[in-house]
């Protein structure tokens, strides 16, 4: 199997070949920029492993790992559209860059043309495969409804906010990592095992984010530390210091969050405070190693070498220790 950078790299490559020139261009044009703009090209990656993982070489699920990408990419065009966000990975977003009907129809193409990559397969794993793809794809559209929903609730529960992540963020993870094992043909037990894998994986990963929103050193973090501390999103971190902490440390959350009388440094650094000093935080990065371990133990019905499941629990690691 290949180093990460290496799957990075063939990639990124097939993506090159894949830039639609073609008319009309207001519609084409933003698809490509969107697809080249960057990111960490995490689930496409996934893809590709596990189909060596399963013992088949990684460019026969290219397609596949390329239809992922794709369709994450859509998910923030149409994200970024109803944030309102002007910046994505440092660069104008797609509606402002054109305008929002450019933005939702260049999105909605891509939506397609994720499917259409899985017509490059035999009937059987295509049927598979779309399968998939319409199961988390509604999935992913539920998730984002459930926080959209969370936006203007103030009973949110843990369970509920875990639900949303899983379908917001894991489930994407998990569908990547099962594209892989089908292209491969891997047994049914094991494509399932695989998704739980990047399922719990994604959660996680996910629960590291929303830490390092707040904890993140904002020159390798890549975004404004302390992100969603101003939008007052109920991330884990927010939840359980409003179960964990003490009344005065739960009402200074809340009056806090609902006041415009404190700077944003101000503020930032005061609901950090109240982070750590519930158990909040701590609560945080043990539900990551939760998560994680979760993923790991899935690992030991794997139909797969030793050697294999150690990779994978080395990608597992550095996923959950990184920094970005």
């Amino acid at each position: 199997m290949q180093h990460i950078e290496q799957y990075q790299k063939d990639f990124l490559n097939y993506l090159e070949s894949f830039a639609i020139d073609r008319e009309p261009k207001n519609l084409y044009q933003p698809i490509n920029y969107i697809l080249k703009l960057g990111g960490k090209r995490l689930r496409p990656v996934l893809t590709l492993m596990t189909t060596e993982v399963f013992g088949v070489k990684a460019e026969t699920s290219m397609d596949a790992a390329l239809s992922i990408e794709v369709f994450h990419n859509f998910s923030l065009v149409h994200d970024d559209i109803m944030d309102d966000a002007p910046l994505r990975r440092g660069q104008k977003t797609v509606h402002k860059k054109w305008d929002l009907n450019t933005g939702i129809l260049s999105g909605d193409a891509m939506l397609i043309l994720a499917y259409q990559l899985f017509e490059n397969y035999e009937p059987n794993t295509f049927q598979a495969l779309a399968k998939l793809f319409s199961k988390t794809a509604i999935e992913v559209c539920e998730g984002q409804q459930y926080d959209i929903d969370f936006e203007t609730r103030n009973d949110v529960t843990i369970s509920e906010y875990l639900k949303m992540i899983e379908y917001k963020t894991a489930v994407l993870v998990g569908a990547a990592m099962k594209m892989g094992a089908i292209v491969a043909k891997a047994s049914v037990e094991d494509q399932n095992a695989i998704y739980d894998f990047g399922r719990y994986l994604g959660i996680a990963f996910q629960l590291q984010d929303d830490y390092l929103d707040a904890f993140g050193n904002p020159e390798s973090f890549g975004k404004q530390v302390g992100g969603d501390i101003l939008e007052n999103k109920k991330t884990y971190l927010v939840l359980k210091t409003l179960e964990l902490g003490s009344q005065n440390e739960q009402s200074r959350l809340l009056q806090i969050m609902s006041s415009n009388l404190v700077t944003n440094d101000e503020k930032v650094s005061s609901v950090k405070e109240l982070f750590n000093n519930s158990g909040a935080s701590e609560a945080n990065q043990n539900a990551v190693k939760g998560y994680t371990s979760r993923a790991f133990k899935v690992l030991e019905a794997l139909n797969v070498s030793e050697d294999k499941k150690q990779l994978l629990r080395l990608f597992g690691e550095q996923l959950m220790n990184r920094r970005v």
